[in-house]
């Protein structure tokens, strides 16, 4: 596989749900990928905090796949860490208005922020699953899957 980025910051609201499940992912394609990429994640939203744990119901989701999330990692305010959006050589957001935040945070600049939908050809969001219980997490975890591995075909051998 010729992918061509070393570090990839992944962004959504708070950093409790939505990020994590798609870290989750992408580490699990770059091992099997054999791929030597950084994979971390943020929250850029006004409700971002620092110290949140990850969902339990996006944790029991990603386990039922076979993904394990780390039950003590905690979220990450990207308004306090700018160098994380600097040393990012690609930035995959979960919807277009993190794109937009991300843009009003940093200005304009020739950062490559791309929607998760984009890397993956198509448009759209990838919502928030937060008070869908269990069932809403497996359709947000199902979409974030299938929208990398359309994005990673791009870059296949």
């Amino acid at each position: 596989m010729k992918f061509p980025y070393k570090d990839i910051l992944v962004v959504c609201s708070v950093n409790t749900a939505r990020s994590p499940m798609t870290v989750g992912f992408l580490k699990k394609f770059s091992v099997r990928n054999n791929l030597d990429i950084k994979i971390y994640s943020g929250g850029i939203s006004s409700n971002a905090r620092d110290g949140m744990l990850i969902s339990m119901d996006a944790i029991l989701a990603m386990k039922e796949v076979g993904i394990d999330l780390p039950k003590d990692s905690l979220s990450i305010d990207l308004k306090k860490y700018p160098y994380l959006i600097e040393k990012a050589d690609l930035i995959i957001t979960l919807t277009e208005k993190h794109k937009e935040e991300l843009h009003a945070f940093i200005g304009t600049n020739n950062k490559n922020i791309i929607t998760l939908k984009e890397f993956a050809g198509e448009e759209g969001d990838i919502e928030d699953p937060s008070m869908k219980g269990l069932e809403g997490f497996r359709k947000t975890r199902d979409e974030i899957e299938s929208a990398l591995l359309k994005g990673m075909k791009k870059f296949e051998n």
